[in-house]
């Protein structure tokens, strides 16, 4: 018997055919399939080729995680960090990603990667440059608030 498949179509004309259950694992596709919304082909307007590429390797990779063994879990731990190894711009687009097709799993990890990369930083300063941030503020400005949290410092 063949499996039923779903075919989305990313915001810049990629198209890509999946099994359901790998499909269903984002509750947005499951609302769309359920409501009989879904067609031949899925619209994902908000995402990209590339992105929807690395949410399917994700949710083909969780698939039945569910019932996984402790050792299969610790491999998946595993596999979870080195799939997350990625420039920023990347992670956030699979963060708004997660989001929009409600794939809790990977947004709890893209957010708890975010998460660590800022915990890493030791600074103000180095959160900004870790994460491109521009500073609007006067160095009067800037000290200003250094003293008021002087406490998010210590």
């Amino acid at each position: 018997m063949s499996k039923k498949m779903i075919m989305l179509k990313s915001s810049d004309g990629e198209t890509f055919e999946i099994d359901e259950a790998i499909a269903l694992q984002s509750q947005t596709i499951a609302h769309m399939v359920e409501d009989d919304c879904a067609n031949n082909e899925i619209p994902l307007a908000n995402v990209k080729g590339t992105t929807i590429s690395k949410v399917i390797e994700y949710c083909k990779k969780h698939d039945g995680d569910d019932s996984a063994s402790e050792e299969a879990k610790k491999d998946l731990k595993k596999w979870d960090a080195e799939f997350m190894e990625m420039d920023l711009s990347m992670i956030y687009e699979l963060n708004l990603a997660a989001n929009y097709l409600n794939v809790k799993g990977l947004l709890d990890l893209s957010c708890q990667t975010v998460a660590d990369l800022m915990m890493a930083c030791k600074t103000h300063v180095e959160i900004r440059e870790k994460f491109g941030i521009e500073n609007d503020f006067t160095p009067e400005e800037e000290e200003k608030n250094c003293k008021e949290n002087e406490w998010a410092f210590e």
